[in-house]
């Protein structure tokens, strides 16, 4: 069974799940849900249509769901998402979206949201996602599965981070970063493929081959980027990997793509 300490403040019109333990000093607002199992550990502030999943860890000073950092939010009805099993260490920020992006900031499930990061309006954010310290997210971003932004790293808004991507520390992104792709710097560039982490995964080697194969003839200087990506496309049509930088490179785009150095 769960608790609720003395001291936290839980409005009328909240939800929380019998089996979930609130800590000191938390004030959940109405409208706020919180799912079975998951634990907010002190000084947690959640406000507005916010959804907090199953297993979820909140850690002390943790802010959700409070008006978004946007001079064209007007108060429309918006929300935050919460998946399962997610960790949100201390001091992290999570806004709310907004009507000009979808009204929706989601992070999936199992990730792990470190120490100070900041995920700003209509952020979309897939499962298994790790930002580490003081990673800022510029509104309208979306980090696809299994991406790691590294700590002090600045990704500008409508930026698309691909899955498996890996961003290092103190970079900042103002191009979107292909998946698998490595990239680091300020201005951030493409150093290579995040090889280690598809290793990790257990992507075969055969898969591991390709991609380092299209990524070379993607990325090399003969005819138009168009070109390059039909010619990938040719060559490796059984490819699963490949096939999802392809997919990635030829969706919407609003900031092109990160390149090679």
């Amino acid at each position: 069974m769960g608790s609720i300490h003395q001291t936290a403040v839980i409005e009328e019109g909240a939800f929380v799940h019998e089996t979930a333990e609130i800590g000191p000093f938390c004030v959940i607002e109405k409208g706020v849900t919180i799912g079975a199992g998951s634990v907010l550990k002190s000084h947690v502030a959640i406000a507005g249509k916010t959804t907090v999943g199953e297993g979820c860890s909140i850690f002390p000073f943790a802010s959700l769901g409070h008006v978004p950092q946007d001079l064209k939010y007007y108060g429309e009805d918006s929300e935050v998402i919460i998946g399962n099993n997610t960790v949100i260490r201390e001091h992290v920020t999570v806004n709310p979206g907004t009507e000009g992006g979808g009204s929706i900031t989601r992070i999936g499930d199992n990730c792990l949201i470190m120490v100070a990061a900041h995920v700003a309006h209509d952020c979309l954010i897939g499962d298994n996602v790790i930002l580490v310290n003081n990673a800022t997210l510029g509104g309208h971003v979306i980090v696809e599965d299994y991406a790691i932004i590294g700590g002090l790293s600045a990704v500008h808004q409508f930026v698309r981070i691909g899955a498996h991507a890996m961003v290092g520390g103190a970079s900042g992104v103002e191009t979107d970063i292909i998946p698998f792709g490595s990239a680091t710097g300020n201005r951030a560039f493409l150093g290579g493929l995040n090889l280690t982490g598809m290793k990790r995964r257990d992507f075969s080697r055969d898969e591991i081959h390709a991609l380092r194969n299209a990524y070379k003839k993607l990325f090399s200087n003969d005819g138009t980027f168009q070109e390059r990506v039909a010619d990938v496309a040719i060559e490796y049509p059984d490819s699963v990997v490949v096939k999802q930088v392809l997919e990635f490179v030829n969706g919407e785009s609003k900031r092109g793509f990160c390149q090679p150095q």
